[in-house]
């Protein structure tokens, strides 16, 4: 085994070149903080693409990540185990659900939801009766069918040819997907909050608007909450904020805390299309990730803690509307709870990264959503003057970039 020193350089020589990491490479964490391999402090406003919700290394989650790791690691699913029953349990107690898929992350548990909904339209319904709706700027996933579904050609450019019957219309445009759904329509993919094109509520109207005309065309409503839930909307899941409720629910990201884990969440009625041999996955549902995700579930359900996200959600906008009224630099400052856009003025649109790299300077994590939007999505018990200490390493990396 090779001695040699573990740089950032082994990036370039051994791994497939589909991301760019930065120059320093994080060997610690602890709460909303970061050490690299220099000892260099960040404070982490990204949360690993919104995913670390409770933060690095909580010892709630590292407690059962431990106890579980000396008893069972995995059976496969020809066997079940007590973490995943009990993490089923929980999530249909907590929810509308009365069934629940697990799989290891968003992409797969999209993946099932889209599978699911056809498969249900095929036992029920004509077998024209297979068209998914989605909405432009939306993010699904990196599979080959999730990328089709997504609203962003950019992921699909290069992998042609597409799966089929996938239409796209506006998000938020109500009439435009009045216009589009039909009886050949078996479901719609909708993301509450978009995440990745540009950290965009929903309205109320339109989500009760796809509601009503995905009843009245009996074609399944699924939630895409990968990114939005988990406590990151401040309610357990998005839809609860709505008061509308989908058919199918997706989640991943944050339920783990960082232990990858997905779910897909249905009623009993139409999970009974997902027969015995119909779908799989070899690590979904293993002892590992659903005893980390049932305890993080203990956390993020905490009426307190989803009364935090709302504080801190205040706290944030007004450190941010501080720093806009110094500098102009934002068109618009939006989102739900912990997941907030910046979304840049007209004369920096398109540069984006550059406020990445300028923050990490600084030590500070952050993200972008497309080349118009910094993205924000710390972990949800980060204390407030940590908020205060990281916004103004923001404000001091703008100051830098615009000097």
């Amino acid at each position: 085994m090779s001695c040699s020193p573990v740089t950032r350089d082994l990036f370039d020589a051994f791994m497939v070149p589909n991301y760019a990491p930065a120059a320093i490479i994080p060997v610690r964490g602890e709460g909303s903080r970061l050490w690299d391999q220099e000892g260099r402090e960040y404070i982490d406003f990204a949360g690993g693409i919104a995913v670390t919700g409770l933060g690095h290394a909580h010892p709630h989650l590292v407690a059962a990540l431990t106890e579980q790791a000396q008893k069972l690691w995995h059976v496969s699913n020809v066997l079940t185990n007590e973490p995943a029953l009990k993490l089923a349990r929980r999530l249909c107690e907590l929810t509308f659900a009365e069934r629940v898929f697990f799989a290891n992350s968003g992409a797969e548990a999209n993946e099932a939801a889209l599978k699911l909904a056809r498969k249900y339209a095929t036992d029920h319904f004509a077998p024209d009766k297979r068209e998914i709706i989605a909405f432009h700027q939306s993010f699904h996933g990196r599979t080959l069918f999730t990328v089709t579904v997504g609203g962003q050609p950019k992921y699909t450019q290069g992998f042609e040819p597409l799966p089929p019957g996938v239409t796209h219309v506006p998000f938020n445009d109500l009439a435009a997907f009045t216009a589009a759904i039909s009886e050949r329509t078996c479901a719609v993919i909708v993301e509450p909050v978009q995440g990745e094109g540009g950290v965009t509520p929903a309205t109320p109207e339109f989500l009760q608007g796809l509601r009503e005309l995905c009843d009245r065309h009996q074609a399944l409503l699924i939630f895409d909450e990968v990114q939005c839930g988990n406590g990151r909307s401040s309610h357990l899941y998005a839809y609860m904020g709505y008061g509308v409720t989908p058919d199918i629910l997706t989640t991943a990201k944050g339920l783990g805390g960082g232990f990858p884990i997905s779910a897909m969440l249905t009623t009993a009625a139409i999970a009974e299309s997902l027969n015995v041999g119909s779908h799989g996955t070899t690590y979904g549902g293993n002892p590992l990730g659903c005893a980390v995700a049932g305890a993080a579930l203990d956390l993020l359900s905490d009426p307190e803690i989803l009364a935090g996200v709302r504080h801190r959600h205040e706290v944030f906008m007004t450190g941010l509307r501080r720093i806009n009224k110094r500098f102009g630099l934002f068109r618009e400052l939006r989102g739900m709870g912990l997941l907030l856009g910046c979304e840049l003025a007209e004369a920096w649109q398109g540069r984006s990264r550059d406020f990445i790299r300028a923050a990490l300077d600084e030590g500070l994590l952050i993200l972008v959503a497309g080349p118009d939007v910094i993205r924000l999505a710390p972990s949800l018990i980060i204390p407030d003057e940590v908020i205060e200490e990281g916004l103004n390493r923001f404000e001091r990396a703008i100051a830098g970039l615009l000097a």
